[in-house]
């Protein structure tokens, strides 16, 4: 080992030059570490690079500055890094439409030219008419890191009200704009987070969601408490707003406010972090000063709110049906007793529901890919919708008396193709099908089940080009989330489109943790019960090997956020297993994430250090904590933002600081650190292509792939 001479900069807890040990080529800045100790519940827990959680200080941007300086290095040296982002580019490049709705008498859809940072609102009369750009985000910063994170259309039409993330933060402000005039109204509404908005039938003003104001310096670490519902009267400032509801004795609540297609109640509904429980409130907007009246208050199940006939409110539920049902509520008499089951629960896992030309329009998973099946109001089968293939719909929004709806379909080989269903026959037309300079008849998927290590089965697409052999030498990508009760359902991505062009094979399983399979396949991914997910993504990667797909030296694992936590699970617990990690914006420490912004939130499918039998499951699989000097771990990129608000980068500077210091063998361990970016929602296009080329590069060089590449 070559020792390290401290040139001064101790005082800001690096040292940039970095050190070289005889095992390894990649100079890395020599992070300081402390004397820092936690004691959880008798035990003694280290935490030397706490001094990276503070953002703002200096020796965490000097650390910052110096890790990007090594990483872009690096990737610098990898010959195939610029074909690949030209190709990235020219994939790229093509117009993205997003599925058309309706609101008063004119059509509203997003449309990406190609390479725009961000996709535009249009607007038309007709579905023949020229389309009119009604919101252009790209014209609100140069740099494309403006993104407009939300907007709702008024009633009849003319006014929307739309939400901007600066930087990919979660915070937003909301605006308002003339349709017809298309210039923006005085009002500025700050300090939004997690809320859409809800116009008023009348068009004189919306609900909406907020915190209070935090300060400067904790903009964007606070842990965000006290949700709190407001009306906006239009005309009127923001310190004016009319508090509708919140609650003080319970800080953990949020709140979500929408206005029945009849106008006459203002549905609340109120959650707790991340649970999938709601609980649901209503509001007679009909009479002036109405009280707020509890509705559903027991925790017990999650309540979706559809749509209402009068006083009967129906709810997509998953109570006594993990995969959800349909039932019907009158609120004039609301005891269970006389509640109403309209579609029961079915085999296939019912995930979205609207009514519209007086039918219920539900979207099922069957298997992780979607199903459309239409109910007329007393629960009776009408028919199912045929889709073109295996893949995933989004979309089927309306009103109660259109006859006509939009949706999206897409797989892993379809780029998003727009159909316009006729309610009435049942029957789909195209209405737009991007083209790209692709072949999609020189890709196939299949699904595949697998048993995991209790024997579980579970799902796993996988696609590539036609004609791969099976000779246990093909460079692998193994992607997963496995949490929150997010279903991960086939999909278009360029940057997929540009690994399996250049050889690659893409798996995705469905691990649990996942909403694939109704509730119950959730829980088993959470709190004490996390293991699980970890052990149904080490089996998909055993399985591919032992299907003669690749081999542990080409095999590499990525995910983000809680994909990230799946990553640095899965590398602390089986490096040997893969040649590369691919981790992004990931909760590595599982004993303080609940410390910052919405962590705590995520008590719900984790748990908490705080809790004696939780910590000890927690400090069991934590990625910070279970990392172990002298191991030979696989290369490592790791990709975070600086203003990443939802997962704070610290998680992902501490796992990294920890990683390079343990490495023993020669594969490199580095962190990407993006700067104006968050946690991904509104990033603009050329971070995007800039991102998927670095890390395409970064497995080339590490799974020793040599990909057919255009000059």
């Amino acid at each position: 080992m070559k020792f390290c001479l401290v040139l001064g900069a101790v005082l800001l807890g690096v040292l940039l030059a970095g050190c070289i040990t005889t095992e390894s080529r990649w100079r890395y800045p020599v992070t300081a570490t402390t004397n820092q100790v936690d004691v959880y519940h008798g035990v003694a827990v280290p935490d030397p690079y706490r001094w990276l959680e503070d953002d703002h200080a200096a020796a965490t941007k000097a650390w910052v500055a110096a890790e990007n300086r090594v990483t872009f290095a690096y990737l610098a040296t990898i010959p195939q890094r610029e074909a690949i982002r030209r190709r990235l580019t020219e994939l790229w490049n093509y117009e993205r439409y997003g599925v058309p709705f309706r609101e008063g008498s004119r059509y509203f859809y997003y449309k990406n030219d190609g390479l725009q940072n961000q996709s535009v609102l249009y607007t038309l009369p007709t579905l023949t008419a020229e389309p009119t750009v009604l919101l252009d985000p790209n014209q609100l910063s140069a740099d494309g890191t403006v993104a407009l994170s939300g907007i709702a259309i008024s009633r009849d039409g003319q006014l929307l009200a739309y939400g901007l993330s600066t930087a990919g933060s979660d915070w937003q402000e909301w605006r308002v704009r003339d349709v017809a005039s298309q210039t923006d109204r005085p009002e500025v509404i700050k300090w939004v987070k997690f809320s859409g908005a809800a116009w008023a039938k009348d068009g004189s003003g919306f609900y909406y969601s907020r915190y209070d104001e935090p300060s400067a310096a904790a903009l964007l670490t606070k842990v965000n408490y006290f949700h709190k519902l407001y009306f906006h009267r239009l005309g009127t400032p923001q310190s004016e707003d009319r508090l509708i509801y919140h609650r003080p004795d319970h800080k953990e609540w949020s709140f979500g406010g929408t206005v029945t297609e009849d106008g006459r109640y203002l549905i609340i509904t109120s959650g707790e972090g991340t649970d999938p429980r709601t609980r649901v409130l209503y509001q007679d907007l009909q009479t002036p000063d109405a009280p707020v009246v509890e509705l559903l208050m027991d925790f017990d199940a999650d309540y979706s709110f559809i749509d209402n006939d009068g006083p009967i409110f129906w709810f997509k539920t998953d109570l006594d049906a993990p995969r959800h049902r349909i039932i019907g509520v009158d609120i004039r008499r609301p005891a269970r007793a006389h509640w109403r089951e309209l579609v029961p629960q079915a085999a296939e896992t019912l995930t979205g529901v609207s009514v519209i030309n007086h039918q219920f329009v539900c979207t099922y998973l069957q298997d992780a890919h979607s199903q459309v099946k239409i109910y007329d109001l007393a629960g009776r089968f009408i028919r199912e919708v045929q889709l073109p293939g295996l893949g995933t719909v989004g979309g089927l929004a309306g009103k109660r008396e259109d006859t006509e709806t939009f949706y999206s379909f897409t797989s892993f080989t379809t780029p998003g193709v727009i159909y316009r269903l006729d309610l009435n026959t049942g029957q789909s037309e195209l209405f737009r099908a991007p083209r790209l300079k692709f072949n999609p008849a020189d890709y196939e998927t299949r699904q595949v089940f697998y048993a995991s290590r209790d024997g579980t089965k579970v799902p796993m697409f996988i696609t590539h080009k036609k004609g791969l052999r099976l000779d246990g030498r093909n460079p692998t990508l193994l992607y997963g989330y496995g949490g929150f009760n997010i279903s991960l359902t086939p999909g278009f991505s360029v940057a997929n489109l540009a690994w399996m062009e250049m050889g690659g094979v893409y798996a995705m399983p469905n691990l649990r943790g996942g909403g694939e399979y109704g509730e119950e396949w959730h829980q088993a991914g959470t709190k004490l019960r996390k293991q699980n997910v970890f052990d149904d993504f080490l089996a998909a990667a055993e399985w591919l090997i032992a299907n003669h797909y690749t081999n542990p030296k080409q095999l590499a694992i990525a995910g983000g956020s809680n994909g990230g936590l799946l990553v640095g699970a899965c590398l602390t617990q089986r490096p040997e297993l893969f040649g590369a990690a691919l981790p992004a914006v990931g909760v590595m420490d599982m004993l303080r994430f609940q410390k910052f912004t919405i962590g705590w939130a995520w008590t719900s499918d984790y748990g908490s250090s705080d809790d004696p039998e939780q910590f000890r499951a927690l400090y069991a699989y934590s990625p910070l904590h279970n990392i172990k000097p002298g191991t030979r771990y696989p290369a490592t990129l790791i990709t975070t933002a600086d203003h990443d608000d939802r997962v704070v980068p610290a998680h992902s500077f501490k796992f990294a600081a920890a990683l390079q210091a343990a490495q023993a063998g020669p594969a490199p361990v580095l962190i990407r650190i993006e700067t104006k970016a968050g946690h991904g929602a509104g990033k603009p296009t050329t971070k995007l292509i800039a991102e998927a080329a670095d890390r395409w590069a970064f497995l080339v060089r590490s799974l020793h792939m040599q990909p057919a590449l255009p000059h």
